[in-house]
């Protein structure tokens, strides 16, 4: 955080007066500062805060870049909510409440600060006497919010993390690569906090002072909404907000394969052959770096690296014959030292630096370790041509791209627009990721595709897939890779995806046990990649162990339809396919310590074995009662188990009055039958909620005591114990069992 001697004309925001109002939005002033400070019914249970000078808050025409910026951020602009403004006149303080329901904002006029009520419960109080202030870096308006913690605020999201989920005591900074940060903060008292900008935000979650969040923000408007609700309703407003996700489509579901770097494609492709004689699922093949493809030397048309595949059209074809899909890295620039380099540097085309000249950043893996110019994306013809190009790919069978663009852009590096540090380090992944998308998806109807990226950054969410880290080949590595993916569902992020081991580095940590646990996790996941480094694959271990992986396969490809169905239920709920304990169980404190179990959808308790050995300790969250997979036996909520586990079981529960939809099994996404995606459907007690399926046709509705169901014919129905089925036509109907 910048030191307040960083910082000029520091002015606290301490008295505030009334100005006007209307059904959506009540305007005050800051009169000693000159600022005009505006609330916002955004949303029902959503609140928009902004300050800033009257003549930028009350432009009715905004530049066409901040037109731009604004949709970068928001997917819906216009306020929907309505307020109902009364004043607040008790001894010793005035101000003002502003109602939406159960849901009031209370402001007071001095010192100013707002609270935040839940029907009668206070549960969320900015800084008393600090909540607000405003100060001047290199004449960039700096915002200083204070916001107070008590014991019954755990925080969550804010981006990956492989520590608590709790994020007291944690400070990141948003255009930071290695802070890995997200802008979505919500505590499980009921609120959440969004600072709504591309510039830099500077949260302190209670590191410097303790019961105190702290966020610094570098923008000329002070911009935060302010969410109220269960975590649940939380995500489904920010997401509403800032955008949802894009559907992947089928075969992206099924099992990935990674091309171990230097392999040659031959030998990847022998390694797809050995998956198929075995069995063993597989649906897509990931090239590793260099990039295969990227510009000509002389010309702005792509061609392929001869000396990596030599006839493209030949080894999609391969591919294609054995029923797998590629994708490829691919990065948004140009090689130094080309033509082309040369050339769209005179163009204006590239990103440039102080002196005007188009900025060589250092060569990295998906380069060749060769120097390139970065592609000013900001321009509309720029991003027009790199998405063709890439569409011209995709249309000739290339199946999805995965491209990672976060770079650390020095300050000093300009765009075409003006944007430039912390706002270009913010913009740039945002831009290339949706170049990216558009490329493979955006002509279709609905738009499925997948684009590929570790980057996060403001709207990540909108994308798929969100890759996940590859750290190492021992427990730890396991365990990492699981708590990014829950702290980024925390964040909004629907998939993170998983890789099962790590070609960059040493195997020999990795026993048949690991591989199997690790195997076990992925399958109950939003989806996962083998790495085709010969230790790393299924081959290298024991008749025993491939057996096993044969099992576990199984069971991904039929939980296809249940996983896809969660990810086509995040575009209306914005809920990831990982969801943590205190995602989902926010009023049950004890859940949230049991951090790397996880409810796989609404349907399914996941409790991973993370260290060696047959016995899992269990947590079943209170308020619902538990279903075990392996047994059939049935447990109540707030209940502690140990489960023995061999390496053909995991620790599954199922939530009652919920079912689980399972297709057959199958090699690959081809194997599905469109007109009959489901074999047999499993239930958890009286079942009680439609089930989450892709194409879901299913509906529960229940009456006097029964649940009748449409959408089952023709489906295999594993009732719990104590129930009994009755087919009626279309309808079957679930009934105690007398």
């Amino acid at each position: 955080m910048p030191p307040k001697s960083d910082l000029a004309h520091v002015t606290q925001l301490a008295t505030l007066d009334f100005l006007t109002s209307k059904s959506t939005r009540a305007d005050f002033v800051f009169d000693d500062a000159g600022l005009l400070f505006q609330v916002e019914a955004h949303a029902p249970g959503v609140y928009r805060l902004r300050c800033g000078k009257a003549e930028i808050l009350q432009n009715d025409k905004p530049s066409s870049r901040a037109k731009a910026h604004a949709e970068m951020l928001l997917a819906r602009q216009d306020a929907v909510g309505e307020l109902a403004i009364s004043s607040i006149a008790e001894p010793a303080q005035y101000g003002w409440r502003l109602e939406q329901g159960d849901i009031a904002m209370e402001i007071l006029r001095s010192p100013f600060q707002i609270s935040v009520y839940r029907g009668e419960h206070c549960i969320f109080s900015s800084q008393a006497d600090a909540t607000l202030s405003r100060g001047e870096r290199a004449d960039v308006a700096v915002w200083r919010f204070g916001a107070e913690l008590d014991g019954d605020d755990s925080l969550h999201g804010g981006g990956e993390t492989t520590a608590e989920f709790d994020r007291r005591g944690s400070l990141f900074v948003s255009d930071q690569p290695r802070s890995r940060a997200l802008p979505l903060i919500w505590s499980t008292k009921g609120w959440g906090l969004y600072f709504n900008t591309l510039a830099r935000v500077e949260h302190d979650l209670e590191q410097s002072e303790a019961g105190l969040y702290q966020a610094i923000l570098h923008d000329a408007v002070f911009d935060l909404f302010v969410f109220v609700g269960e975590p649940a309703e939380i995500l489904n407003q920010y997401t509403a907000l800032t955008g949802r996700a894009g559907q992947p489509g089928l075969w992206p579901m099924g099992v990935w394969l990674d091309q171990a770097p230097g392999q040659p494609v031959d030998e990847t492709l022998a390694i797809v052959s050995e998956f198929r004689d075995n069995q063993w699922g597989l649906d897509a093949v990931n090239l590793s770096a260099p990039a295969p493809f990227g510009f000509q030397p002389d010309k702005p048309v792509f061609a392929w690296d001869a000396a990596r595949i030599a006839d493209a059209r030949d080894v999609l074809a391969r591919g294609q014959a054995l029923n797998v899909q590629f994708a490829a890295p691919t990065f948004p620039g140009v090689l130094r030292g080309t033509e082309l380099f040369a050339e769209w540097e005179d163009r204006g085309w590239l990103l440039i630096d102080d002196d005007g000249n188009a900025y060589a950043f250092p060569g990295n893996d998906v380069t060749g370790g060769q120097a390139f110019g970065l592609l000013d994306l900001t321009n509309k013809d720029v991003f027009k041509l790199w998405s063709e190009r890439l569409r011209q790919l995709f249309d000739e069978g290339l199946g999805a791209a995965a491209c990672d663009a976060q770079f650390d852009i020095p300050d000093g590096i300009t765009a075409r627009g003006g944007e430039s540090a912390a706002v270009l380090r913010t913009v740039y992944p945002l831009l290339a990721r949706q170049a990216l998308f558009d490329a493979v998806a955006g002509h279709k109807t609905p738009q499925e595709g997948v684009a590929c990226s570790s980057d996060l950054f403001p709207g990540a969410q909108r994308f798929a897939w969100q890759t996940g880290p590859r750290t190492g080949n021992d427990w730890p590595a396991l365990e990492h890779t699981l708590r990014t993916a829950l702290s980024l569902g925390d964040s909004g992020i629907p998939v993170q995806t998983h890789a099962l081991g790590s070609a960059l580095h040493p195997a020999a940590s990795m026993t048949p046990e690991l591989y199997i646990r690790w195997l076990a996790m992925c399958v109950f996941s939003g989806n996962f990649s083998f790495q085709s480094l010969p230790s790393l694959l299924p081959g290298a271990f024991d008749a025993g162990t491939r057996e096993l992986v044969r099992h576990w396969l199984q069971w991904r490809y039929r939980l296809i339809p249940y996983v896809l169905g969660i990810i086509e239920d995040a575009v209306r709920t914005g809920l990831p396919v990982q969801r943590s304990m205190a995602l989902a169980f926010p009023a049950d404190p004890v859940a949230h310590a049991w951090d790397t179990q996880y409810l796989l959808g609404p349907a399914l308790l996941v409790a991973p074995a993370l260290k060696s050995g047959t016995q899992v300790q269990v947590y079943l969250p209170e308020g619902d009662a538990w279903w075990d997979l392996n047994t059939g036996w049935r447990y109540e909520g707030g209940t502690t188990l140990t489960v023995e586990a061999g390496l053909d079981t995991l620790p599954l529960f199922g939530r009652e009055g919920h079912m689980l939809c399972l297709g057959p099994t199958a090699q690959h996404s081809g194997d599905f039958n469109s007109a009959r995606i489901l074999e047999e459907v499993w239930m958890f007690g009286m079942p009680e909620h439609s089930p989450v399926v892709m194409r879901n046709k299913i509906r529960v509705m229940q009456m006097q005591g029964s649940s009748y169901i449409k959408g089952l014919e023709g489906l295999r129905i594993l009732p719990s114990e104590g129930l009994e089925v009755k087919r009626r036509g279309a309808e079957v109907r679930i009934s105690r069992a007398r």
